[in-house]
This record gives C-alpha cells, sequence and structure tokens, in this order.
C-alpha cells in the first residue's frame, strides 16, 4: 500500500483516486474549496482543503509515497494559470520535498497544447515543444518545474501530458451536431484512461523523470468525427467551416487565433509499448454511451 495525494481531485483526479482507493492504497484529495471537498469525500477518500498557491496549508496535509499534481486553475488566463501551475506546483515540491519523510514520486499532469503547430503530422514524447500561447507557455515551464525541481529535492518528476479530455459531463455533443465544425484533427483521451495511464504509470513504476503522451489510438479528422456522430445519432450531419473562414471572424483573439491554427496528431506509442490497455482505445467505444443516452432521449451531460 502506497500513500496518494493528489492536489487538484476534480474531474480526473476523483476516478484516478477511486481507481487507487479500490486497489487498496492510501488515498487524500486535496481541494481549495468546502464544496469540492464533498465530492471527494463522496469518493471515498480523504477529503482535505488546501490551497495550492498558499503554501501554509500544505503544512497539515499528510505524508505521501506518491503526489499527484493535477490542479486546475478554473479556465481563467495566464496569470491564473501560472500562480496555480508554477508557483503552486512548486509549492506543493517545496513542503514535500522539505519533509523528513519526502515522496518518492511527483507526477505532474500537462498538456498536449504544449506542442503548438505540426502542420497535421505526428507528434510525440520525442517532438521539441513549441507553446504558442500565453497559458501553453505557462504550461511548459511547468513542465520543467516537475522534472528539474523534483529532481533537485530528491524526488521522481513524471509528467503526463493529457490530449483532450471527454468523457461523463463532458461529451458536448452539441458542439459536433449542431456546427458549424471547423477542420483540423481531435486529439482526445477518456477520462477514465487518463486516471487509468496514471494509476498505470504509478503502480508499475515506470516512466520516472520522464514525459508519457495520454492520448487514445486515433487522432481524428474533426469532419469525419461530426459525421460519424451525427450517423450514430441518427440525425443530418452539421455545416462545417474552414480554418480560413473561422478566422475570418474578426471578433477571435489573437490566442483564439493561434489555438484555431494549430493543428497536430499525438502518438500513444509510448504508453502503449509500457504496457497500458485502454478501455476506451477510440472515440467509437468512448462516445457509445453518449450516443445511447442522445438516442433514447437522455441529457448525455448527466451521464
Amino acid at each position: 500500500m502506497s500513500r496518494v495525494v493528489i492536489v487538484g481531485c476534480g474531474y480526473v483526479g476523483l476516478e484516478l483516486g477511486r481507481r487507487l482507493r479500490n486497489a487498496d492504497h492510501d488515498v487524500t484529495g486535496v481541494r481549495r474549496s468546502d464544496g469540492g471537498l464533498e465530492a471527494v469525500a463522496a469518493a471515498g477518500l480523504d477529503a482535505r482543503r488546501a490551497d495550492a498557491t498558499d503554501l501554509e496549508t500544505l503544512a497539515a496535509l499528510p505524508d505521501a509515497d506518491w503526489i499527484v499534481f493535477a490542479a486546475s486553475s478554473g479556465g481563467r488566463g495566464p496569470d491564473a494559470a501560472r500562480r496555480v501551475y508554477v508557483e503552486g506546483l512548486r509549492n506543493v515540491i517545496e513542503e514535500y520535498g522539505g519533509r523528513s519523510s519526502p515522496p518518492d514520486r511527483l507526477v505532474y499532469t500537462s498538456s498536449t497544447g504544449v506542442y503548438g503547430d505540426h502542420d497535421g503530422d505526428f507528434v510525440d514524447e520525442e517532438t521539441p515543444i513549441d507553446p504558442t500561447t500565453e497559458k501553453t507557455r505557462v504550461l511548459a515551464e511547468a513542465e520543467r518545474v516537475a522534472r528539474e525541481e523534483t529532481a533537485n529535492a530528491g524526488i521522481d518528476g513524471t509528467v503526463a501530458r493529457f490530449a483532450g479530455l471527454y468523457g461523463p459531463s463532458r461529451y458536448r455533443l452539441d458542439r459536433y451536431l449542431d456546427g458549424p465544425v471547423t477542420e483540423g484533427y481531435l486529439n482526445m483521451v477518456h477520462r477514465d484512461d487518463a486516471a487509468g495511464a496514471v494509476a498505470f504509470l504509478l503502480e508499475s513504476d515506470l516512466a520516472r523523470d520522464d514525459v508519457v503522451l495520454v492520448v487514445d489510438d486515433e487522432p481524428v479528422d474533426k469532419w469525419a468525427f461530426a459525421d460519424w456522430l451525427a450517423s450514430e445519432c441518427d440525425v443530418p450531419s452539421p455545416p462545417k467551416r474552414t480554418i480560413d473562414q473561422r478566422l475570418s471572424n474578426s471578433d477571435l483573439s489573437a490566442a483564439a487565433r493561434r489555438r484555431i491554427a494549430t493543428s497536430k496528431r499525438c502518438s500513444n506509442d509510448r504508453l502503449r509499448s509500457l504496457g497500458y490497455e485502454f478501455a476506451y482505445p477510440t472515440y467509437r467505444e468512448g462516445y457509445r454511451a453518449a450516443i445511447e443516452a442522445y438516442r433514447s432521449g437522455t441529457d448525455a451531460a448527466s451521464i
């Protein structure tokens, strides 16, 4: 049994905590708000309130063998992201690295957004990152902290780069059934596989001081995905638009323009080679519950 502290025990962290608890690990889930703690406790985890951006609040957290840093900036701008992802992560490393019994391992959950644009080509762990927005530059800096500053504290740091998360309450069917759908590629991973991959890396003691892409088997063209989804839901295919048509909107911010123009396909060869088996290897399996709910008249957001 290992002692695990999940800092930012939210969408992925709750599922990760349940998995680790069911495998007989001692799991503490950390949230900033009392409302968030209710969900942690409901998942059967030790619920603790602390804020990674406030170093003093971290002192009351229990010792751990493994730390998972999965905190969210709440969708706010780059300044908020820096406070959470860089300064908050640094605080966690400082607090736990200074203990008499420091953790053996820290996993930081990052994003494939750090790659930037690759004109639709495949990227993997060996591909140099090239973040193009302020927020993805913050994520890249946090990756450096997770690997270098953990090493200075005597902790092995692993970066798990998540592709676009989907799953319960995050299927977003309306976006692809109603349209218009802008061309490009979707790189996705189901919530359960995001959590499963992190649990696998921890329990199998793999990818220490390394980076692992967490993405399913099949990056998919957005237009092809929208057509498949419409067919499965028995509705007409949605309207579509090119990237140039989308960029003709003068109200878009510079950051939004860069995101829209960014195209890449992410490879999971490394994760597969380590031995991880996906519960939802492609969107076809992953969206089945949402499609069945839609066809039965159930709100997919409630699944």
